[in-house]
């Protein structure tokens, strides 16, 4: 047997492995999820720690800059997983999962997507508003400029007013949601959360 052989053998299995199924979820989805997730957890984690009363004002600094680099960089990739995510087929709800219930997992699914594109972005506007005008470095590798919006303590304001109720609103959403998996992993065992680790998302998460 040949190298092409091999190879032209090999080929297909490992383009299932990176796409979704109506039995699970494939690699780059598996991906797109978690590097979002944690980064999105982790952001909001930040935009609790830098907003204490007695946080020393240069470390403060330094965390706001973290902050909006994390976001620009949940920005770049949440706009590809939306349209991977439109896109892709959809795994069916596991066995025994109710009408109710899969609405509202579409729902909460839904609404992750769409926080996780509306949060950066409303914190882009804030960045973008302030009449301090800071510029937004990416890890000090690139500048991003701002939108072209009212440069305002008012539009601030505001703007940071949507940026924060966005974040509670994600983060609600968020332990709803591992709440959920966790319930159907331990209490209802079925394969909810197993399709969506990376190690068995293509086989023991199909059984």
């Amino acid at each position: 047997m040949t190298n092409h052989d091999l190879f032209s053998r090999s080929t297909p299995v490992d383009k299932k492995r990176w796409q979704n199924s109506t039995a699970t979820y494939g690699l780059i989805a598996v991906l797109f999820h978690w590097t979002i997730a944690l980064l999105f957890i982790g952001q909001l984690v930040l935009g609790y720690l830098m907003s204490g009363d007695n946080v020393d004002p240069a470390l403060q600094f330094n965390l706001f800059q973290y902050h909006k680099s994390i976001g620009f960089v949940i920005l770049a990739l949440a706009t590809p997983r939306v349209i991977w995510s439109v896109l892709s087929t959809k795994p069916h709800p596991p066995a025994g999962s109710g009408r109710v219930a899969h609405i509202a997992s579409r729902l909460a699914h839904a609404a992750l997507l769409f926080l996780t594109v509306a949060v950066p972005l409303a914190g882009w506007a804030v960045a973008s508003t302030s009449p301090l005008q800071i510029p937004s470095y990416v890890f000090d590798l690139v500048v991003i400029p701002g939108l072209p919006l009212e440069i305002s303590d008012a539009s601030e304001a505001l703007w940071t007013d949507v940026h924060e109720t966005l974040a509670y609103l994600a983060a609600a959403i968020v332990l709803l949601h591992v709440l959920a998996a966790l319930w159907h992993h331990f209490i209802r065992k079925d394969v909810t959360l197993k399709r969506m680790m990376p190690l068995v998302s293509r086989h023991t998460s199909a059984k």
